[in-house]
Order: structure tokens, then sequence, then C-alpha cells
């Protein structure tokens, strides 16, 4: 039995939209926890060194990316962060140094909740914390960085995926930009009221060219560690 219903894939984000692209710096009591579908090994996660996470944890601590609390009967989808594309590395002339960087990003956490009932589609909303970095080899103090968000199947297949622009203007001689970011109205339909939300999986990561993908795979990374440099 297929895990969806007949409706055509081009539909499946139909409702998704973009509700905030600018929620720097909100005040919280402590950095909210990525809600994690570690169910696979290898690179399609997020999984980090005890020291990365304890450094991603001074850094966002101080923004809230939690979301009001959602009714569903059963579990929600797997919300998780695609290694791959986790992070993104523009050289000038490919030049991989320190003097080449124009623009950096890091997806550095994801939170998640949905609401469904009976035989109705999964309702999902997001809410995606980036840090975003201006290199010494970059034009000018504004960039558009693009992301993604995927749905799949429990088998992996990719159902639909959907494209979005975060633009983002740097202050002078600011180095680095913290951005929280809402996505609501990402409707999942159901086969069947038996097709419970751990069904699917919905990935998320930059858009990334194969050589950024390459350098995020072997661990490297260019990271602006203050967001008022």
């Amino acid at each position: 039995m297929s895990l969806i219903s007949s409706i055509p894939l081009r539909q499946l984000l139909a409702g998704m939209a973009l509700a905030a692209v600018a929620l720097s710096a909100v005040p919280t009591d402590s950095f909210a926890q990525q809600r994690r579908g570690d169910r696979d090994s290898g690179r399609e996660n997020t999984e980090k060194s005890a020291a990365d996470k304890e450094k991603d944890r001074e850094e966002w601590e101080g923004r809230d990316l939690r979301l009001d609390k959602r009714r569903a009967d059963g579990p929600c989808p797997f919300v998780k962060v695609l290694y791959d594309a986790a992070r993104y590395q523009d050289f000038q002339d490919g030049k991989v140094a320190t003097a080449s960087v124009k623009w950096t990003g890091e997806i550095n956490g994801v939170v998640s909740d949905c609401a469904y009932k009976g035989g109705d589609p999964i309702e999902l909303e997001m809410m995606i914390g980036f840090s975003l970095g201006r290199g010494p080899a970059a034009e000018g103090n504004r960039n558009n960085y693009r992301y993604w968000v995927a749905v799949t199947d429990k088998d992996q297949a990719v159902l639909a995926k959907k494209y979005f622009d975060l633009p983002v203007t740097f202050g002078t001689d600011q180095s680095r930009v913290d951005v929280a970011t809402k996505l609501e109205n990402i409707v999942i339909p159901r086969a069947a009221a038996t097709v419970a939300g751990s069904n699917f999986e919905v990935l998320v990561g930059f858009d990334v060219t194969p050589e950024m993908a390459e350098f995020n795979r072997d661990g490297k990374r260019f990271r602006y560690v203050s967001a008022g440099q």
C-alpha cells in the first residue's frame, strides 16, 4: 500500500509557506533540542562531536527555536538535516583558503511539530536556525542563501522537494548573522488513517554544489564564531 494518497506529487508541498525569515536573537531559556530521526548510520544525519555540540549550545543559547505544541493522533515525521548539505562554503575562484572565503552558512538546529487526526493529512511546521557568514573575499554586504526542504517515505524515496531563498544583509564590519526561519503549512497527505507520521522523513539542507557537498563529507568547515564580529 502506498504511504501517500493519489494526489500528484507536485501538490504535496503546495501548502508550504515561508512565514518568517528574520527572527534572529529571539530570547529563550535554553537552546531547543532538534527532533532527530537518527535511524540511519552514516553521513545522512547531523551527529557531531561533543565539542561541536557544546559550541552550538553556547552559540545558540538565548535564541528560541521552540514551537507551540500541537495535537497529533500519532508520532510526527522525523525531521533532520542532511549532513552533506548542512554547511555552505563559497570560495573565490574555488580556492580553499581563509582569504578566499566569500560566504559561509551552517544549519545549527531544526525543531518541528505536527498535527493530524483520523485520515487527515499531516500538517507540519518547522523552525530552522542558521548561522551565516561573510568572508574577506565577499563583494558587498548582501547574499542570498538558498535551501530546500524534502519529504521522503520510510524507504527514503523523495516524494517532494521545495526550494526557499534566504536573503541576508550584513551590517558594516559584521561577519556573521544568526537567523531563525519558520516554515508552516507543510501538508503531507496519507493513504489511510493507519499511516502514521513516522512513515515519513523531512530533510533540510542548503542548495550546495558537488564541491561543497564533498567539502562537507570531509568534515571541513569555515565558521565565524561571534555574531558581533
